[in-house]
């Protein structure tokens, strides 16, 4: 038996304004999924538990099977996994966004014009992120990672340091009542400030600016934790599994659950990625002797938290046509199979930002005749009446 997870990050989401009152997975043409879902197990899964912020991090783990309430310590300690940082328990890992803040003075009345800074390339990034670093003082470092996400890694740091914001959860808000606590991580504080200070003047940004692309203006920390562990997937499941994703924190919980990582040239985490490549990837892992094959794909999600209505239900239909449609052909001529597919989260269109309601998925069983929807979408998965509490048992679901 071959088993197929399909993570299409936030494609869940509300009723648009724009799509007739449709959600985006109800407005998508996606035949394979549709396809799948009168014949598959259908439900609600809760991949937030209760108490818990709605990350990728948090839903992710829920996804391959891990308890989140058990193993989880923080967003960036598994980012820094993926990067081959090995953290001491006596360090913090922090991510670091590049963001665009506007040009308001003092710092603490700016705007958070894009998280993102308008999809910095890496290359310009790590440029960048090197030179900060020279000017960290002792007992930081900075890791470039992906795109517009590094890490930053504090030494000894207080064991405290406060609630850090996410910054694509306050676009187009004033940073004000979003920065560090001053009195439990000023350093972080004064960092970030530096860091508005200096970047504007590096070439990088001024080239950027030139070709009316919005500069890398300023560090944002924030998903900070100590050092993770996760059990091994083979251990726990019995299976050998794999992973790919475009981002590292993905790439993270596989490195740290001893799963094959397996990066595909051109992926890059937003509906520019390389689809025909993960498939293939996942074709080819499967030829290679993985069981289980978890495809991330990030770009239902920064097109939530843009507000681009049009490009998320592209996105869903990307996925459906060039990794779905292929992947499933191919397991069709290896024997058995099964296939899951569902978000993380949604990450509705409306807030721009993710929410931590139930999510639908789907398991399809290649051997297995059973009853399920007529599509596959958030309504018809709810009125199945299937609803799985915790959605770390949805592994356990398709597996056993």
């Amino acid at each position: 038996m071959k088993y197929l997870v399909l993570l299409c990050d936030g494609m869940a989401d509300t009723p648009v304004e724009a799509l007739g009152g449709k959600t985006p997975m109800e407005t998508a043409y996606k035949p394979n999924m549709d396809a799948l879902a009168p014949k598959s197990t259908v439900g609600m899964a809760k991949t937030v538990p209760d108490g818990m912020k709605p990350g990728s991090d948090v839903a992710n783990l829920s996804a391959l099977g891990y308890d989140p309430a058990g193993c989880y310590t923080g967003r960036s300690p598994l980012e820094a996994a993926s990067i081959g940082i090995d953290l001491s328990p006596t360090q913090y890992a922090i991510r670091c966004n590049l963001v665009t803040l506007s040009d308001d003075e003092p710092y603490e009345e700016k705007m958070m014009v894009d998280y993102c800074s308008d999809d910095i390339s890496t290359e310009e990034a790590d440029q960048l992120i090197r030179w900060l670093d020279e000017k960290m003082p002792e007992g930081v470092k900075l890791y470039t990672g992906v795109s517009y996400r590094h890490c930053f890694v504090w030494d000894n740091a207080e064991e405290d340091i406060g609630e850090l914001t996410p910054p694509h959860d306050i676009s187009g808000r004033k940073v004000t009542q979003y920065l560090p606590d001053p009195e439990k991580a000023g350093l972080l504080l004064d960092i970030m400030k530096m860091s508005n200070k200096l970047l504007p003047e590096h070439p990088v940004n001024k080239a950027r600016v030139a070709a009316g692309r919005r500069p890398a203006n300023s560090m944002w920390l924030w998903g900070q934790g100590r050092r993770a562990a996760l059990q091994d997937f083979t251990d726990k499941t019995g299976l050998k599994g794999s992973v790919i994703s475009a981002v590292d924190l993905i790439k993270g919980i596989g490195v740290l659950s001893n799963m094959q990582v397996i990066d595909v040239e051109g992926a890059t985490g937003y509906i520019d990625t390389n689809f025909n490549g993960k498939a293939a990837a996942a074709i080819q892992a499967f030829k290679d002797g993985s069981d289980l094959v978890y495809v991330h794909v990030e770009a239902p999600d920064e097109c939530g938290h843009r507000g681009e209505t049009e490009n998320k239900v592209r996105a869903i239909e990307l996925i459906d046509e060039k990794i779905l449609g292929p992947v499933k052909a191919a397991l069709e001529e290896m024997g058995d199979y099964r296939i899951m597919v569902l978000p993380d989260h949604p990450t509705p269109l409306a807030i721009k930002t993710h929410s931590a309601d139930p999510v639908p998925f789907m398991i399809y069983d290649s051997t297995a005749e059973v009853k399920g929807t007529p599509v596959f979408t958030e309504k018809a998965a709810a009125e199945t009446g299937l609803f799985l509490p915790q959605a770390c048992k949805l592994m356990d679901l398709l597996t056993k």
